[in-house]
Order: structure tokens, then sequence, then C-alpha cells
């Protein structure tokens, strides 16, 4: 598009909005949300401090500095804290979501906001202010993209979660909107993360929360130092939806309408599975199938209605989604998940290990779940679920999941999220006292004006 000054750029109408924000202005529901959301992305990240990549990223980024690494007593630069915090918290892919588009917000927004804290002195409510903008750019931004990030080949929480990290830290750090503007900007120039881990199974996505956390962070130090950044950004010829989302002809209203009374981030869902997001309503449907008095060698096969634009992540090739190569492959087959939900009764952290996915009887169920493309499935708008079991003795059996547990039509509560996170800090071989450390953290983000402190969140046990 080309750039009217006659109008202000969508950059312009969020910096305008994020400067005249009070925090007494965000709802209680967004509020919550956010408190949820640090809950949620805490428990992840201690859980994979000492998986394989937890320790690889942890080495890979040494320098010290005074930003706390989730469960540990290490101190990390701001930059340093913010990745490894972000690919932690992502790595097991259980980090909440977004009905629209499924980007994940509390991987790099919490890491981002966190870090920006500790560096700057921040009182707890501003952090809260960041979170939250950084949060509602985000699941706005997923609006605007839809499908079209996704098939273009590129992670939609690299790339807006740059952007929306960004926004995040310029709110909470005080920027005007000049200086607001100009770290949009430099943040469009900072976004990366393709999607080919897809073909192997291998670990990119999960450094791509933690990248851009960092990279928010950095863009807005270049913003406040008043380096200038197109003020077309994400619009213009050249700008972040032409080189991201190109078969989009992008439609900014869901970014820009509504600012203040209308909360996206309220809308945060949260997953009850450790695995893509898309998968989630297929494991209740064969976790319900599987409470049905049925073995699994009573089925001759599964079939499973799905969304066209699911299908070149989660279903194809169809040989390498029935056998996935590693445990994070295994997240992004809907075959193996469907098979581990009927036969464990779940898919927590703990269906996600090595043996789990070499596990005999899972594959050979796996080898037996096919799809077809229902052409009226509301993805991305809602996330649905369907199973259709066809019994070896001719009859068929089918279970729906009408949307996505944990998302706004039928949300988790906050006992269940608790439970959520006392498991994944069980799995880390932490107690429940750990727990209401974390839970304890969490509420006082937005009751308290001390300087935030990530201090309660250092050695857990």
């Amino acid at each position: 598009m080309a750039d009217d000054r006659q109008s202000p750029a969508a950059s312009e109408i969020i910096a305008a909005w994020i400067e005249q924000l009070s925090i007494g202005a965000i709802p209680a529901a967004a509020k919550s949300a956010c408190v949820n959301t640090v809950i949620d992305t805490t428990g992840l990240v201690v859980a994979a401090l000492e998986t394989d990549y937890g320790k690889a990223v942890r080495k890979a980024f040494p320098e010290a500095g005074p930003c706390t690494i989730f469960g540990t007593d290490e101190g990390r630069s701001f930059s340093a804290a913010a990745v490894i915090n972000g690919t932690c918290g992502h790595g097991e892919d259980y980090d909440n979501t977004f009905e629209g588009c499924p980007v994940h917000s509390g991987v790099v927004i919490v890491p981002a906001l966190a870090a920006a804290g500790e560096t700057f002195a921040l009182s707890n409510a501003v952090v809260g202010k960041g979170i939250v903008v950084g949060m509602e750019i985000m699941c706005r931004l997923g609006l605007v993209a839809k499908k079209a990030v996704h098939a273009a080949g590129f992670h939609p929480t690299a790339i807006l979660g740059t952007m929306a990290a960004a926004a995040g830290v310029a709110a909470a750090t005080g920027q005007n909107r000049t200086q607001i503007k100009d770290t949009l900007g430099v943040a469009g120039s900072m976004a990366a993360g393709i999607i080919e881990y897809l073909a192997d199974g291998s670990w990119t996505k999960r450094m791509h929360a933690g990248w851009a956390a960092q990279s928010g962070l950095n863009a807005a130090m270049m913003g406040a130092a008043g380096f200038v950044g197109p003020r077309t950004v994400l619009e213009g010829t050249h700008g972040l939806f032409s080189a991201f989302a190109p078969s989009l002809e992008p439609d900014f209203s869901p970014l820009t309408e509504g600012l203040g009374s209308r909360w996206e981030a309220a809308n945060a869902a949260f997953k009850p599975y450790a695995c893509g997001t898309m998968t989630q309503p297929y494991i209740d449907c064969a976790v319900r199938l599987g409470a049905r008095d049925i073995s699994a060698d009573d089925i001759a096969a599964i079939e499973c209605e799905v969304g066209e634009g699911t299908v070149h992540r989660l279903w194809e090739p169809l040989a390498v989604k029935h056998k996935p190569p590693t445990p994070y492959a295994a997240k992004f087959s809907t075959p193996y998940c469907v098979a581990v939900g009927f036969l464990r009764d779940g898919a927590g952290l703990a269906e996600f290990t090595e043996e789990a996915v070499n596990d005999p009887a899972v594959l050979d169920l796996a080898s037996r779940v096919t799809y077809e493309i229902d052409p009226d499935n509301e993805y991305p708008d809602n996330y649905t679920g369907h199973v259709r079991a066809r019994m070896r003795d001719g009859s068929v059996i089918e279970e729906r999941q009408p949307q996505m547990r944990g998302g706004i039509r039928e949300p988790l509560s906050r006992d269940e999220l608790v439970a959520k996170c006392r498991a994944n800090l069980a799995f880390a071989g932490l107690s429940g006292e750990a727990t209401e450390r974390v839970t304890g953290f969490a509420d006082d983000i937005y009751r308290s004006e001390r300087a935030f402190s990530a201090a309660a969140l250092r050695q857990l046990t």
C-alpha cells in the first residue's frame, strides 16, 4: 500500500492508544487472563529447564546479568533471559494460544516483560500493564493474519510476537507515541521464524518465542533511543504483512478498532494437552472413544474430519505423521495424538518422550488414523474435533468436540490451570509448595506498586 500521510498508520494508532492507556482502564477479565498466563508460562519454563533443548539454550546464552531464569538461581542479561525463558516455555507446545490464529502470547510476552521489569526496575503494576498490552496486540495481529502467515511458511508466534513484545515493553517503560511508533517500526525488521521444523521434528520452533521476546526488547531499546523505524511497518508495500503473509489483503480493523473497549487478551486459551493447538479437540474425542468398552484391536480405521488449513502441518506427509521421527514431531501429528489419547487417556508431558513415541501399540493405532477435509470446518475461527472409528465388526462409532476445551467457548477454571501448573512442576521434581510460590507471584502483579522482582521464581525447591 502507498504511504498515505493524510491518515494515521496502524503503528501510530497503536502508539496513541498505548501512550494514553492507564492501568486502571484495564478490565478485570484481561488482568485475570494475564495472571493465568503468568502461572501457565512459569510452570512450563521450569518443566523444561533440564530437557536437552533447555540445557542447550541455557548454554548458548551464558551472558550474566540481573534477570531471572525461572526456576533457577542463575542471572542473565535481559536478552539472554528472554531467549531462555521463552524457549523453555514454548518448548513442549503446552502454552497458551488464541482462537482466530494460533499465536502463543504468554511465552513471548511474559519473558520479555519479566526481563524488562528487572532490567529497568519497573513496578509490578507497570509490568502487568506491559503484559496485557503485549498480549492484546499479539492477539489482534493474529486476527488480521488468520491463516496467511502459516501459509507463507512462517510461524505466527515468531513474527507477530516480535511486534507484540516490542509494544508491551514500550508500554511498561513509558515510551511516548513517537518512540512507540519507532519501536514497532524497528521490530518489523527483527521478526523471523520459518516452520521448516515440520520436515524432521527439529527444535527451531521452540526458540521462536524466546527469539521474539528478546527481539521485541531490543527493538524497544532502539525506539526509546530515537532510532527511527517506518510508520507503515504493518501495512506498507514492503511491510510486515506483505513480507510474511503475501496471500492476504489485510484488513487492519481487528487490530486498530475498539482498542480499550474490546479486549482480546481476555480471550486467551489454555491447552489441556501438551501438543499443537488444533489437535486438542481431536484428543478429547479420542479420550472419550477410549472410555468406551472397546480395545484398539477392535478398530479397523479412524477417520477425522479436518479443516483444510491444518493439513500441511498436522497431517502431511501422512507416512511421517503415522510414525513421528522425534517426540517433538509427535506433537504436530494428529494421528499420533489421537492414538495416544485413546490408549493413555490424555496427552501430557509424559506422552511425548522417546519411550512414549516409540510405543508399538501407539504407533500401530496411529497407522490406522486418516483424514478427510471438511469444507465447512470453522478453522481458524473455531477449533473443533472429530473421530469416526470404523470397527472390525462393521459398526461405526463417532465422537465430536464442538470447540477447544480451554478456549473461550469452554474455558478451563482457575483450579484446572493451577492443577496443570502443579503437574508441570511435579514433572520437574518440585513439590506443591513451588506451585504456591508461582501462583502467589502471579497474583501479586496487579496488586502491588512495589518494584518488580522475579526472585520468588528463583530456586523453587
